[in-house]
């Protein structure tokens, strides 16, 4: 349940990393597109240097990510990049979600709430807690799910940490699962052909994947675990929710999330 209350609502954040929207205002303050994404994500930190995002976003080659930071907030401050993240995102979702939001944006907001009770040990949600809720009903969504999003996402990262799995063996072990294609995730995390090829092997050599490139049966059961540890992390924050609340969650999320696929907002996801 904890996966399909997460799930329900994904796609309603998820867009922003691949809004043209977002894109169009990051190029005018001087950020290709990986630049665009590491300093709006890490801008809540305040004016990193490039280690704290490398530890903070886990998957990407550190080369990419020391290529752009700290030299983006040569180009913006860390409050500008929030301003225009804010601003894509309401321009985006404007276009594809409907006007009564107030539901569902209370029930996820509430569960975001409790989630800010718990800040221990999950650095960039913390970081993003800190924000000041912004005043319009459809950016108050968008700005709960944010929060539930790196909420979960630090807690998946201590997942990983407690497999000792690395960046690259996380988006391998993703791709073996046969559900992603390899090409994306290597060369959006900027990884070379050889590296990525040396950790197949490695991978391989711990039984984890097979031959095919597929995760094994060892290798299967390790990111079951991952995903239930994720889970049970991420749990807490929706306890706050009655059974039918977050029932009713998935029912009204559901639809706002295919309404975002539908109209393409996330690429190769329908």
């Amino acid at each position: 349940m904890i996966r399909t209350l997460f799930r329900s609502l994904e796609a309603v954040h998820g867009m922003i990393y691949f809004a043209p929207e977002a894109e169009t205002r990051y190029a005018s303050v001087g950020l290709d597109r990986p630049g665009g994404y590491f300093a709006s994500r890490a801008a809540a930190l305040g004016a990193v240097g490039a280690e704290v995002v490398i530890a903070t976003f886990y998957n990407f080659n550190p080369e990419i990510v020391r290529a752009r930071i700290p030299q983006a907030w040569e180009k913006v401050t860390p409050q500008r990049m929030l301003e225009l993240r804010w601003e894509a995102a309401d321009e985006a979702l404007r276009k594809v979600l409907p006007d009564d939001l107030k539901e569902i944006t209370e029930l996820a907001r509430r569960a975001a709430e409790r989630a800010k009770e718990m800040l221990h040990g999950r650095t960039l949600f913390a970081a993003h807690a800190a924000l000041p809720w912004p005043d319009d009903t459809l950016l108050q969504l968008f700005h709960a799910q944010t929060l539930l999003r790196e909420f979960r996402g630090d807690g998946h990262l201590a997942a990983l940490l407690r497999q000792n799995i690395t960046g690259i063996e996380a988006l391998v072990l993703h791709v073996a699962t046969g559900d992603y294609p390899a090409e994306v995730l290597r060369k959006t995390r900027a990884w070379s052909e050889q590296q990525w090829a040396a950790t197949v092997e490695d991978l391989r050599q711990r039984g984890l994947v097979g031959e095919d490139q597929l995760l094994t049966e060892k290798g299967r059961e390790l990111r079951q675990g991952v995903e239930d540890d994720t889970d049970r992390m991420a749990a807490p924050a929706y306890d706050v929710l009655s059974d039918q609340e977050k029932q009713r969650f998935v029912e009204l999320a559901t639809p706002l999330s295919k309404a975002v696929l539908e109209a393409g907002m996330v690429p190769g996801r329908r």
